[in-house]
């Protein structure tokens, strides 16, 4: 609830609440009165429908004299309400000053009873072998409101299919549907996603999929989430454990760089030799974070923790053989060459933990000068974001009328799925969103607004050409007239230095612009992983990777990624005498390595990572160890004691608290600090299943968000003038893009998603198509950097000609690392694939 809106007085059975005007009356029912006013279409996040009548009740006025406009009173003081001669729906109401409820009386407890009463006449008796069984409103609310007979008889229930796809990962239990339509709703008016329908009428009334493919969202878990009976269940979860069996644990999405905050379900699982495991990954609220939403990469893309393929033991090459080794044995070895070796380096993955990060930065640089690169190395630009990142604050989902939202260099759906979510639901709120990209995305096209009726100001310019788009936004009424904006800034068909330029345009921008120092205002980085920006924070950069590629180090770190096998360019590492590879499966990187170090996954152990708003938040051990298996930061703190450094930490804690000492950003980011924890509209989750969600209450931490320097006041920002390019590329450019759902090193372990994870494949303008003789479906074979590539042809409209896209990480070839020149395409004769 907002802290500055008008309070009016409303009266609730008797009582005066003073709560924000225009509110919704179920909301500040439950927030501020404790009082549930049952639901199950209404949710806090969707627009009102009164579909379901469960919450009618009796409403009313306060009389007011019409001469004075003074409160009229009885003769025990109290305020005379002039009452409606019909029940109302509450969730349909915003709360104005004089309005009054009764939500106890018998007519009121009548309807209740009536409603669930109907509601029950074909749902079937299944609650003991539900999965919502445990964590169901309907279930609850039968029990608080139901009659305890019925009128209806058995016979003319009616028996529905229980067993319904609704594409590969959601299913449908007909009986169990109650039709309030929060899945449809969901789809169409919050995500933008045309997918889900009602279909026949009255009791026959079903929910069917209308896209090819089917479910074609990439945030359908959520429906099962804000379902509010057990109607809709995932694949993976579906009679896979009760829900009064499972423990929550706090923790954060391995992969975007939103730093969704989830919650692990675990349970000790006899097939699994009887540790406990993860079950399901379901969302836990954070309103200024994911509130309480999650991708389906995030909540599908887990299995990676416990594949059958996960390295457990250290391993020693010994020519070209691998050995299995003790820790020791392998420590000892690594130590002793770090001890001959002259220089050290390394390349730190995308979700190696602020802690790991910190001991591989004190490992490295004991000598001197240790180069610290990160991966992937697709962006610059930390010092700009010390300067005019987004304020401490600021919550995208507070912003709306009046407010301006940019969007550069990204397919933000595609690299960033919660903050597309929650721009565009600031879209439809009345923000300004302005996307400026080389090409149509989806945030271009998407409808916003309740009635669909505006879409964002596109801007399309040619690859190379980014500056020059965001220099000329500096004269766009939305830029000079917003009362906050917010850059968020990608990287897609740009290089690394055209990035740092690119980084200082939008500083420009918003310094320019006076938009900086204060809550939604500033710049977001659009990093490609869960911890790019805690890399940053701690001295690593994409500028110190390349130049590792350049000249190898003698001994090279490469923590938790695959370069070698994601662009041509890391072909240069093998130079390096000696390699130690950390990691949780065999990579081409791995193999490339004379050390292979197994690690654990997020789930097996504690730490932190910052994501791109720069908060910084916990996550939690939720399962047992896989093998051998060591957190990366105890591995360092290992070889750093065997070479006289100082001590092992003995948890992830007590790194935590040096770093809080020695980066001035992080002071103060203890975990007890990290962990702490307020409440939040909407209340959710929990033991309290009222807006029928199962999404999580927040008891893993909130995080804590560092400072920038335009936050104080006596900062001098001064733009940097930057100067914009024309391209001067000559024919076909292939740009590498970012799919969400990609063969990447641990998501293609998550088998129930292969069927989202395209085949390799190649998106070519229309206009280049036809004069390369190119035909949709076409197999093709392409060479970039030397490396041919097998790729569908693709032959769309919304690609500019002279581009090829590319999307990364679909095949184990190693493609390019920036947008390169293709050296040839041949067609493969008579391949046509269809689709």
């Amino acid at each position: 609830m907002g802290d500055n809106q008008k309070l009016v007085t409303i009266y609730i059975d008797g009582v005066a609440y003073d709560v924000p005007a225009g509110t919704n009356l179920v909301d500040v029912a439950k927030f501020y009165a404790d009082n549930d006013i049952p639901v199950f279409c209404y949710h806090p996040k969707m627009e009102p429908v009164g579909m379901c009548r469960m919450c009618l009740v009796e409403m009313g006025m306060v009389k007011k004299n019409r001469e004075t406009g003074e409160i009229e009173r009885d003769a025990d003081g109290n305020p005379q309400i002039q009452w409606f001669p019909k029940l109302q729906t509450a969730c349909t109401q915003l709360v104005s000053d004089g309005l009054a409820i009764r939500t106890e009386t018998p007519v009121v407890t009548e309807a209740r009873e009536d409603i669930v009463e109907f509601i029950l006449t074909s749902h079937p008796l299944d609650c003991p072998i539900c999965d919502k069984g445990g964590e169901c409103p309907l279930q609850n609310l039968t029990m608080r409101h139901g009659p305890g007979q019925s009128v209806f008889h058995y016979e003319d229930k009616l028996k529905l299919d229980k067993h319904v796809p609704l594409g590969e990962l959601i299913y449908l239990d007909r009986e169990r549907c109650i039709q309030c339509a929060r899945c449809v709703r969901y789809c169409d008016e919050y995500v933008g996603d045309d997918v889900l329908a009602f279909h026949e009428r009255g009791r026959s009334l079903q929910i069917v999929t209308i896209s090819d493919p089917a479910f074609d969202s990439k945030f359908s878990g959520n429906t099962t989430d804000i379902c509010p009976v057990g109607a809709l269940t995932t694949a993976d979860f579906r009679f896979g454990a009760r829900p009064w069996e499972l423990d929550e644990v706090p923790s954060l999405d391995p992969y975007g760089p939103e730093g969704a905050n989830i919650s692990l379900s675990t349970r000790l699982d006899r097939d699994s030799g009887g540790g406990k495991i993860i079950k399901r990954v379901m969302p836990r609220q954070n309103e200024q974070v994911n509130e309480i939403w999650i991708s389906d990469k995030t909540r599908f893309g887990h299995h990676h923790s416990r594949a059958a393929e996960r390295l457990t033991t250290p391993m020693i090459r010994k020519g070209t053989k691998w050995a299995e080794a003790t820790w020791d044995e392998a420590l000892d070895l690594i130590a002793s060459k770090l001890q001959e070796a002259a220089s050290v380096g390394a390349i730190a993955g995308p979700d190696q933990s602020n802690e790991d990060l910190w001991e591989l930065r004190q490992l490295v640089t004991a000598k001197g000068e240790g180069k610290l690169g990160l991966w992937p190395a697709l962006m610059s630009g930390g010092d700009i974001v010390r300067q005019v990142g987004a304020a401490k604050g600021t919550n995208i989902g507070s912003m709306g009328k009046g407010d301006t939202i940019v969007v550069v260099a990204s397919d933000l759906e595609e690299e960033a799925p919660i903050w597309w979510l929650r721009v565009k639901s600031a879209g439809d709120r009345g923000a300004n969103i302005v996307v400026l990209n080389a090409r149509p995305t989806k945030l271009s096209h998407v409808h916003l607004g309740s009635h669909k009726e505006r879409q964002a100001t596109n801007i399309i310019y040619p690859y190379g050409e980014a500056v020059g788009a965001v220099n000329d936004l500096a004269k766009n009424a939305a830029i000079k007239e917003a009362n906050n904006l917010l850059v968020f800034c990608g990287a897609e068909g740009l290089n690394l230095d055209q990035h740092a330029v690119l980084m200082q345009a939008c500083a420009n921008l918003l310094i320019g612009s006076k938009h900086v120092g204060r809550p939604n205002n500033g710049l977001i980085p659009i990093w490609p992983g869960a911890n790019i920006q805690g890399a940053i924070d701690l001295g690593y950069t994409a500028e110190a990777t390349l130049e590792i590629f350049k000249q190898a180090p003698d001994v090279l770190f490469i923590a938790g990624c695959n370069p070698m096998g994601e662009v041509v360019e890391a072909a240069a590492l093998e130079q390096a005498p000696f390699i130690v590879v950390t990691e949780q499966f065999s990579t081409t990187t791995s193999h490339k390595a004379h050390v292979i170090l197994p690690r654990q996954s997020f789930a097996e152990r504690d730490g932190a990572f910052t994501n791109g708003e720069r908060r910084v938040q916990r996550f939690y051990t939720a399962q047992g160890v896989v093998g051998q298996s060591l957190p990366e930061w105890k591995m360092f703190g290992e070889l750093r004691a065997r070479l006289g450094q100082g001590h092992v930490k003995l948890s992830a804690g007590a790194v935590m608290a040096e770093i809080t000492k020695q980066v001035p950003a992080y002071a103060g980011m203890s975990y007890k600090n990290l962990a702490h924890v307020e409440r939040q509209f909407p209340d959710v989750g929990g033991r309290d299943q009222y807006y029928g969600g199962t999404a999580y209450q927040n008891k893993g931490g909130l995080g804590v968000q560092w400072s920038v320097e335009a936050e104080n006041s006596d900062a001098q920002l001064t733009e940097t003038k930057v100067k914009a390019e024309k391209s001067k590329h000559k024919g076909l450019l292939v740009v590498p893009t970012t799919l969400l759902f990609d063969q990447g090193t641990l998501f293609r372990h998550s088998e129930l998603m292969h069927h989202r994870i395209p085949q390799p494949h190649v998106l070519i303008s229309e206009e280049d198509a036809a004069k390369e003789g190119i035909v949709a479906g076409m197999l093709l074979k392409m060479t970039v950097l030397g490396v041919v590539h097998e790729v569908q042809a693709v032959v769309s409209n919304q690609v500019p000609a002279g581009a090829i896209l590319f999307p990364r990480r679909l095949s184990e070839l190693a493609g390019p690392l920036a947008p390169t020149p293709v050296e040839s395409i041949e067609k493969v004769p008579q391949a046509v694939i269809e689709g």
